[in-house]
């Protein structure tokens, strides 16, 4: 039965003929109800077949969403305090977060500060739906040549938002030690009998290695492993380590905690944070700007290898 069927994002916008992040914004507009199973996006088969008929101009009967069901407008709900601390939902995987997150529990009163691990584009989209309230986020529009902005403004359209830099690191490829395939470049990766460990989707790292893919003309199909996925950075370059890939791609940071293994940087990405400018929000924002902007927190990050803190703190972009 057709109530019984249900879509990804993915498979919506195949269908539609539209992009992922077209999908992402009809669902958080309200016009394509969703649900999450873990980490994903699903649809109803009713659902859409709804949006259809709408779409077309045929009225149907709008389903009514009961409190339990969850609300997916754009519209975002504060968590309640707990012992007058209110939580603060902080996504992404990169230690310098744990490091704000202490700089935070010091620094500002009244919130409780709680890490979420998930990559860049599933944090934008936990942001839209209401579900945090600092995400971290290395996307690359390969189009412009531009990191973040261009997917924060498509996601987030009609929020109020503030979009700050943490860092800036280099990003590029994991290699066997000694490099013995020779990979320098973007295009060395379709050559023929590399074995390839990737990321997984919504990851700024998958971003980064889809886009590039793209602009080198390069067919995702045509890689080896493209399909076998690790959920961090350290994963991929352990692979690549111990002889069970031949590349991947990451940050370099990772390459030096794994260890025996090279990195061959090829891009400086920006690692920025984006913060809904809420009547919530507006009250810790400006102390959370203190710290990014403080010389202990700098100081801090400056004694890990391969960060830029050139722009640590520097407000971006601003709606």
């Amino acid at each position: 039965m057709s109530s019984d069927i249900s879509y990804t994002t993915e498979e919506i916008a195949k269908m539609l003929k539209i992009s992922k992040l077209t999908v992402y914004d009809l669902i958080k507009k309200g016009e394509l109800p969703s649900y999450r199973v873990g980490k994903q996006m699903r649809i109803d088969a009713t659902d859409f077949e709804a949006y259809k008929q709408r779409a077309k101009g045929v009225k149907t009967i709008p389903q009514t969403v009961s409190a339990s069901s969850g609300d997916h407008s754009p519209t975002h709900y504060a968590a309640p305090a707990v012992n007058g601390m209110r939580p603060i939902v902080i996504t992404g995987q990169d230690i310098s977060l744990d490091i704000l997150v202490k700089y935070m529990e010091k620094g500002i009163s009244g919130i409780r500060p709680l890490r979420e691990y998930v990559g860049s584009l599933d944090s934008l989209i936990s942001m839209y739906r209401g579900e945090s309230d600092i995400v971290s986020t290395h996307l690359l529009d390969g189009d412009t040549g531009e990191y973040n902005i261009p997917y924060i403004r498509k996601l987030l359209v009609g929020s109020s938002y503030m979009v700050v830099n943490l860092l800036s690191r280099n990003a590029g490829l994991y290699v066997q030690k000694g490099n013995p395939h020779g990979l320098e470049t973007w295009t060395d990766l379709s050559r023929p009998g590399l074995r390839f460990m990737n990321r997984e989707k919504g990851s700024g790292a998958r971003v980064l290695l889809d886009e590039q893919l793209r602009l080198h003309g390069i067919k995702p199909q045509t890689l080896a492993g493209y399909e076998l996925e690790q959920t961090n950075h350290i994963g991929v370059a352990a692979k690549v380590a111990s002889g069970e890939a031949d590349v991947g791609v990451g940050i370099e940071k990772a390459a030096a905690i794994v260890g025996q293994v090279d990195f061959i940087p090829l891009i400086e990405e920006r690692y920025d944070l984006v913060m809904l400018k809420t009547a919530d929000n507006m009250a810790w924002i400006q102390s959370l700007l203190n710290i990014l902007r403080s010389g202990e927190f700098r100081k801090e990050l400056q004694a890990i290898a391969g960060y830029d803190l050139s722009r640590t703190g520097e407000i971006l972009y601003e709606t």
